[in-house]
């Protein structure tokens, strides 16, 4: 069985791409170190961080798209996890001090549209997709995390 990992953490002073990071602290309100520009609709308890898939992102890739890790405003950029089990309610331990509990599926935003040929995110609305919808998430306890932690369902 393949182990989940972080593959890659994502911020910005606000907008996309998010760019790299190695480690990050994590609080209530997300990455420290990451700012978002619509606080009607990114950020917040509920929403404190955006989590992607890995393979959905080299899937797309696969279909033409332009996309790549941090372009669609994730935070975190996950491997190894069955994505289609990533749905509210399902509790992740992310390295040994960080537990998320995922509280929604995102909406996609115009602010990505360039990252997919035909300039429209919603390739990666759960409605019309199910299962491409990146994730949001709240912080159930905060600490710092790195690039290669390990990543546990039910943590």
């Amino acid at each position: 069985m393949t182990m989940s990992r972080i593959f890659q953490i994502n911020a910005s002073q606000g907008g996309v791409p998010k760019l790299p990071l190695a480690q990050a602290a994590v609080n209530a309100d997300g990455l420290t170190c990451d700012a978002q520009e619509h606080l009607d609709v990114h950020g917040g308890p509920d929403r404190a961080l955006c989590l992607y898939s890995l393979e959905r992102i080299l899937a797309l890739q696969n279909e033409g798209h332009p996309i790549f890790p941090g372009a669609a405003g994730e935070n975190l950029t996950l491997v190894g996890l069955d994505w289609d089990t990533v749905a509210p309610g399902v509790v992740l331990q992310l390295g040994g001090e960080v537990v998320v509990e995922i509280v929604s599926y995102t909406q996609p935003c115009g602010t990505i549209s360039a990252f997919f040929t035909d300039g429209r995110p919603a390739r990666i609305a759960q409605k019309s997709h199910p299962g491409w919808s990146r994730v949001y998430a709240r912080v159930v306890r905060g600490g710092e995390i790195a690039v290669a932690d390990e990543v546990v369902i039910g943590g």
